[in-house]
């Protein structure tokens, strides 16, 4: 099976991008979508691979789903027989997590591994389990099997209040809230706006959830039946992607559809870095070369901040900059296993420990006192790349080198794009559709 592409860069891309789902909600929605009376019909599910293995993991207990149309996606969770995720793919992808919610509505019990997707060090997990419990499920470990055994004996109610947001967490909560009879209240939750978008799905289906302030509230809800077909909205990290490719390789393109506000922090920083953007009409927008690309700082934190997901990307776009910049992660450790790969292609990047006078609460992933933690780097911009045989470790920084490989001079190989390939549909095609030089092999 191939999983490289080669790449001859250099060349200015120009031409129109119409965004795909986002895999985000996608995901999430496929999992809610057991929890209905009726079948359920999702629109603008992107083909990738994320998508198809959870495809299989619903089928794996028993559910139907399968794709109408191109990305029509059709849902059936009256079938359900098995309250055990398989460990193969419950391992691949970290959604799996979210089966707590329809197997316990279903069977009342259920046993799910500990979840997948990439590796990007202390994942809150824990934090997710104490919201659980304090719903009222009871959820222990086994270290030695891998899986979490869950058990739900009344309606869940009460609230929890996470200690700092989480995006699969709160996802998870909202869902197992669906059961209540009287209320849950869920708080700090995560913002972005992949969750309204999965609210908004399940009310239409007959939820009560509403946000107020920091909190989401659930209301004892109608038994969820879809009376038309719901369409996601489109993907903020691909809208990224092509967005920087752009402007970095001196081209002009078209993105589009996104409402400005769920971008509202990225734009900033491309206009900051001197970046061409025109807003046009149908949520799209227009970047550009303008001229040199300037130094930028920033810092990633939730939505409406500066999201991790884009930071690779934006590594890749601030090499093209003259000055020096600064990328500091707060969200998760390990991620910037793109560096020592964008050194290969003679990027001049380094690490260094930034000043942090409370890290515990700076930091929103599980920080240990006493280890040794790589949150941020100095980018040298200017110096121009040039080729090189590079490998994909995880979904988001794999996009980022093949983008960067887009930028340099000569031909390149990327190995490991099966793991690309988890996010982003048709990624080669898009690309070639803009005048970029790219196929797999």
């Amino acid at each position: 099976m191939s999983d490289s592409y080669y790449i001859r860069g250099g060349k200015p891309l120009k031409g129109e991008i119409v965004l795909s789902g986002a895999k985000n909600v996608a995901l999430k929605t496929i999992i809610a979508a057991l929890m209905f009376e009726s079948k359920v019909e999702l629109e603008n599910i992107p083909r990738i691979n994320d998508v198809l293995d959870l495809i299989e993991l619903v089928k794996a207990v028993g559910g139907r789903v399968n794709f109408n149309e191109k990305n029509s996606l059709q849902i059936d969770g009256s079938g359900l027989k098995e309250n055990k995720i398989d460990l193969f793919y419950g391992s691949k992808i970290r959604v799996s997590f979210l089966f707590f919610a329809p197997l316990l509505l279903k069977f009342g019990e259920c046993l799910v591994p500990n979840p997948g997707g990439c590796r990007l060090g202390a994942r809150p997990i824990d934090r997710i389990v104490e919201g659980m419990k304090s719903l009222g499920v009871k959820v222990d470990y086994d270290s030695k099997t891998g899986y979490y055994k869950a058990k739900i004996t009344t309606p869940p109610a009460g609230r929890y209040r996470f200690p700092k947001p989480s995006h699969t967490g709160t996802e998870l909560l909202i869902l197992i809230a669906l059961m209540t009879d009287k209320e849950v209240v869920i708080e700090n939750g995560a913002n972005e706006p992949e969750i309204d978008d999965l609210i908004v799905f399940l009310n239409e289906a007959g939820a009560r959830i509403k946000k107020q302030d920091d909190k989401i509230i659930v209301n004892k809800s109608l038994p969820l039946s879809q009376k038309f077909p719901f369409k996601i909205i489109s993907d903020r990290n691909e809208f990224v992607t092509y967005a920087t490719l752009a402007v970095a390789s001196k081209g002009d393109v078209v993105v589009g559809n996104i409402p400005s506000t769920s971008v509202e922090s990225f734009l900033n920083k491309m206009e900051e870095a001197g970046s061409g953007i025109d807003k046009l009409p149908g949520n799209k927008f227009r970047f550009f070369y303008k001229g040199p690309v300037k130094s930028v700082d920033i810092e990633t934190s939730p939505h409406p901040g500066f999201m991790t997901d884009w930071q690779p990307n934006f590594a890749v776009f601030l090499t093209t900059a003259s000055g020096e910049s600064i990328i500091h992660e707060r969200l998760f450790e390990n991620r910037f296993s793109y560096v020592e790969e964008l050194k290969k292609l003679g990027a001049e990047i380094e690490f260094f420990e930034p000043s942090v006078t409370n890290p515990k609460g700076f930091y929103h992933f599980n920080w240990e006192e006493g280890k040794k933690y790589q949150q941020a780097i100095k980018i040298k911009g200017g110096h121009p790349l040039h080729n090189g045989v590079l490998t994909i470790k995880d979904l988001r920084a794999g996009a980022a080198l093949a983008c960067a490989a887009l930028l340099s001079s000569g031909e390149s190989i990327i190995n490991g794009v099966s793991q690309l390939e988890r996010g982003y549909e048709n990624f080669v095609v898009k690309i070639r559709a803009l005048g970029g030089d790219i196929k797999k092999i």
